[in-house]
Formats: structure tokens, sequence, C-alpha cells
């Protein structure tokens, strides 16, 4: 039987300016449902979340939360100014009754000590404070928006084995598919305004995708086909029967309102790669690296051998080194004993995970043709800028649009446009996968998959290196790396273990101890009369509420009751969220009291 919603929306509307952002977006969610919410980037995603967390006002629709249930959202970008230190930051987010020891918990877990600043944390930083927040109450619904951003691979397994043990309803929205695969059992898809709903898991999404879309397009034919004959009808038909002729005029006009308003899917984006000449076959050979910093070895004595055409995953928790060891490859750090040689005709192209070559106040248009006018030429193909724009995605409109106004998603594609657009056949990418979405994701494999140079990539994106790379280098600690053949499935079959986060050697794992029930004080020889006939009558009591409990959630479990009368349902929910709470309250006196009858034997 299924249970009541703790939080629905219905029929949500939204208007940004004179463009329709939501025009009709449905949410449910159950008790212990677990959900994604995908969609192209622009598409309202983080809105539609922001509306259910009661962040944002829609326009038109309904919101209901039960009484009762508590709700924590995770920002994207999170502002911890108004705290003294990240221990502070998330203490504040627990309610009463709360497990105080969690946020310390939590803050160790994600590599926080809860001393730091906020004026000294990076971004990553700032997002796994912000993660141990709204983890530390454990509420019943909690709405996370990209929370695998900017964590390392052990920090995105230890949250999803943390979140998989939580009793929370979640709503996620997230880039990492190997992570949605592994916790949502149900996939909301928000497209052009309004949303169409999935019983199953992000596994199944994109095939059902592509026939909802399909199916689409048959429609949209058969409705030109419809068009055409009722045209022929009215230059060619009968004219007697005016009756019916005024109901055809009318028929042909909404078809073709129809057709007129109908909006396609979202443009894909189109990339392709600018290819410098294919130069040696021997792309780089490193002999004996080695790298320390303060006196902590980054490499130790690492060599390798990269030809034409590898694809070479970096893989290692954060503070690794793998940005050093991708510098020392390409020349652009010198190791502090061994060599490296690069092969001939070498044409390099980054792609940096800080976006750090953009400058914010260059257009968008700029930033694309290196301020040299309108044209960007890609290989012997010269392209107008605005058209290249709409390759990934850009409106004419946004060309003279400072890059500090872009999202995230929207810088990563810039770099991913001015990194395609040069020539090239060495691709280096420092997590490329940050802030694109799924489709774009999807495009950019594809082109890795048919780019004729090499690429070397560092990300934490498991599907996408399973997807791109033919081997992997992998940190071991203290310096070591390892090559292995295949993606990160092959090296974890291999090593037989994934990746794992980086301590100091002298650091110890802390441990959450485990809760203690403390017992009371004896301060009496015997249960007073009011205590034993609690004890006595509290079992019936809590058997009958129960009852009482059960008969409501069948009441609401019925699929008619909200859309026939909306306020027996709203009241029943209130009843039902009043009874569970007097039922724990009956529960925990029992357990003090027979504890104490324990006590005083």
């Amino acid at each position: 039987m299924a249970s009541p919603p703790v939080l629905f929306l219905k029929n949500t509307r939204l208007t940004f300016g004179a463009t329709p952002l939501l025009t009709g977006a449905d949410l449910v969610v159950g008790e212990g449902d677990r959900i994604t919410l995908v969609g192209r980037n622009g598409s309202g995603k983080s809105t539609l979340l922001k509306i259910a967390a009661g962040l944002v006002e829609a326009d038109d629709g309904e919101r209901f939360v039960q009484p009762g249930k508590t709700i924590r959202y995770l920002p994207q970008e999170p502002d911890l100014s108004a705290y003294a230190n990240t221990l502070a930051y998330v203490e504040a987010g627990l309610g009463p009754g709360d497990d105080a020891y969690r946020a310390q918990y939590l803050l160790t877990e994600l590599g926080l000590t809860g001393e730091e600043k906020p004026a000294g944390l990076s971004g990553g930083e700032a997002r796994r404070a912000a993660l141990a927040r709204v983890l530390a109450p454990e509420p019943d619904i909690l709405l996370l928006d990209e929370p695998t951003n900017h964590l390392d691979l052990p920090a995105i397994e230890w949250l999803e084995s943390e979140l998989k043990s939580l009793r929370s309803a979640l709503v996620l929205i997230s880039h990492d598919r190997r992570f949605l695969e592994n916790l949502s059992r149900t996939t909301v898809w928000l497209d052009r305004g309004v949303t169409r709903t999935l019983e199953r898991g992000f596994a199944h999404f994109e095939d059902w995708r592509d026939e909802v879309l399909a199916e689409e397009e048959r429609e949209l034919q058969k409705l030109d086909q419809r068009i055409k004959a009722e045209e022929h009808w009215m230059r060619y038909g009968v004219t007697a029967r005016r009756k019916r002729n005024v109901r055809r005029v009318g028929l042909l006009a909404d078809m073709r309102r129809q057709k007129r308003e109908h909006r396609g899917p979202t443009g894909a984006v189109r990339m392709e790669a600018a290819q410098a000449e294919a130069g040696s076959k021997l792309v780089i050979e490193a002999k004996g690296l080695s790298k320390s910093y303060a006196g902590r070895p980054i490499v130790s004595d690492f060599s390798t051998r990269v030809a034409r055409g590898d694809r070479i995953g970096i893989l290692g928790p954060n503070g690794a080194g793998k940005t050093t060891l991708l510098r020392l490859l390409t020349g652009d750090l010198e190791p502090d004993a061994g060599t490296v040689k690069l092969g001939i005709s070498l044409e390099m192209q980054t792609l940096d995970q800080r976006r750090a070559s953009l400058d914010p106040n260059t257009t968008l248009a700029d930033a694309l043709t290196d301020g040299k006018g309108d044209w960007v030429v890609i290989g012997e193909e010269k392209r107008h800028v605005i058209g290249y724009m709409k390759d990934f995605l850009f409106t004419p409109e946004q060309a003279r649009t400072p890059l500090s106004a872009l999202s995230g998603g929207e810088r990563g594609r810039v770099m991913l446009a001015r990194a395609l657009a040069r020539p090239s056949n060495l691709l280096v990418l420092d997590e490329p996968t940050n802030d694109l979405d799924l489709e774009t994701l999807d495009l950019l494999e594809d082109l890795l998959g048919d780019y004729a140079g090499t690429v070397i990539v560092v990300s934490h994106d498991r599907d996408f290196i399973d997807r791109v790379v033919t081997s992997v280098i992998m940190a071991e600690g203290d310096g070591r790396w390892t090559e292995y053949a295949g993606g990160y499935s092959d090296m974890v079959a291999q090593r037989g273990k994934g990746v794992e986060a980086r301590r100091a050697p002298d650091e110890e794992r802390t441990t959450r101890p485990s809760q203690q029930t403390t017992a009371p004080q004896k301060t009496r020889s015997k249960l007073s009369f009011k205590d034993k006939h609690a004890l006595e009558t509290l079992p019936g009591r809590i058997e009958a509420l129960t009852a009482k409990a059960a008969k409501l959630k069948a009441e609401l479990a019925d699929p008619a009751l909200y859309g026939t009368d909306h306020g027996k349902f709203s009241r029943t929910a209130n009843l039902l969220a009043n009874t569970e709470a007097e039922i724990a309250s009956m529960e925990e006196e029992w357990l003090r009291l027979e504890m104490l009858r324990e006590e005083l034997g």
C-alpha cells in the first residue's frame, strides 16, 4: 500500500522576465523515496528544488509538506560568513533532539576539522561543510543539488554509503551517472517546463527519454498530416454544409496553433575538435620522475610512456598530487629528479578545473575569438562566432555578456568551446565534467572517442573514466603511482579496491562511539503510584494509537482522496502527524519508566 506523500508540488509555474521556466511541473515525495531530478542545464531543476524547499515562491501551483516533517536543502553556493567556523555552521543546522555529535563526525568524514574559518575556505571545503550541515539532523527529506561537486572519489563513495543508510527521502540533482544509478529508484525528468516521471532508477532513464522523444516526433508528424488533409478539404471539399465547415475551420485553426506553440526538445550541443597534424608516435616518455614539497613525496620514481591515441586517466584522492603529476608529464613543472621527453610537433590544449584561464571581464564572444573579430577557425572551417556559440547552447543575446555573469555549467562549456576550437593533438582535461549536464557529457565522450590525438584526463567521475580512458594511473600513497589497463572498474578489479582517502601517517580515523542512553540516577527506592499506573496503561494506549495511525495511513493511501477532497486530505495528514508524534512521546516515556523500574529493582 502506497504511503501518503510527505511533500508534493502540483502544477508549478514560474516565469523569469518574459521567459516561462516552469509551466506545469509536479513533484511527489513519499517517505524513504529515492528520486533523481534530471534535465538540461537551464531547464529549472535547481529552481524547482528551491521551490520544494520553500526558498522560492512559484507564480502559481500548490505546495504541501506534511506537518512536523523536516526538510534540508543543499545549495550549490553555501554562505558561511555569519559563523565563526565550520563546526558552528554545521551545529546551527541541528534541531531539538538531534544528535550533537553528528556535526563533528560528519565534518571529520568529509575531511574537515571544524576549526576552519569561513573566510579561508575554498569552494570545495564550503560545499563539504554544507553537506555536513544538511546530513547532521537526519531530516525527513533531503534535497541535494549537485552533492558530488568538488568531492573526490573516496568522499563520493562515502556519501553514497551514508545516504543509503539514512531513512530520509532523497531528491538528487547530479551529473554523476554512477552516483545516480546507485541511489535512485525514481526518475523525474524536467523538460520544457513540465515534468515526466519514470518509476525506475536513473539507469533506465536514457532509453525511456529517447522513446518519449521518438513518440513525440511521431505525433508531430501525424499532426502535420492532419493539417495537410484539412487544408486540402478547405480548398476542394464540399461547401454546402455550412455548420460542418465552421467546425472544421475551427479545428484547423486549433491544429495550426498546436503546431505553432509546440516546443521541441532543447537543442543539442554540437562539438567538434580542431585537430593538428598527428605529430610523432611517442607523445610523452617519463623516466624516474620524483617531486616533493616540504619533505613530503608527491611523485617518487615514476616512469611511463604515452603513445599517440592513448587515453590516460589520472586517479587519486584530493591532495594525492594528481595535478602535480599532470604538470610534470606535460613539461609544465620541473621534476626534482628524472626526465620527461615530449613528442615532436606536440600541439597541446588544456582545460583546467578552476577555469583560471577565463578572464571574468571578457565577453563571451571575445573569449571564443581571443578578441580577434567575429570568426572562429576550426581546422579548415571558418565559423561566425554566433553560430559557434549556438553549437554550445548559447543564445546570440549572450555574445556581449561578461563571463562573470555565466553559471558554472556555462563557464564549463566556454572552456570546452575554446579548447576544441584550437588545433591540438594532445588534450589535457583537469576535471572536465564539473558543472556539465549529462547530455553535454555524452557528447564530450563521443568527441573524445572520435578524437585522433591523445587525451590525458583527471576526473572523479567513475562512469566518465570507464567510458573514455584506455588506462589509469592510480595514486597508491607516499608518492607511489601505478598504471592499470582499462577504466575505473578495471582498476578496481585488478587492485582489489577503489580510491581511498588520503590521511596523514599519524592520523587515526575518527570512529563514532555508539550512542548511550544515560540511565536515571537512583534518587528514590520505589516507583510512585503515578509511574506504576503509567507503566501499566501506556502499552494499551500506544497500541490503540498505532491502530489509529494505520487507519489514517490507509485513508491517505487512497489515490482519489487528494483529487476529490483536498481539504480532507490535509486534515487527515495533519491528524496522522500529530498521532505519530504522540506515539513517539509515549514510547519514550514508557522506556524511561521501564529503565527506572529496573534500576530500582
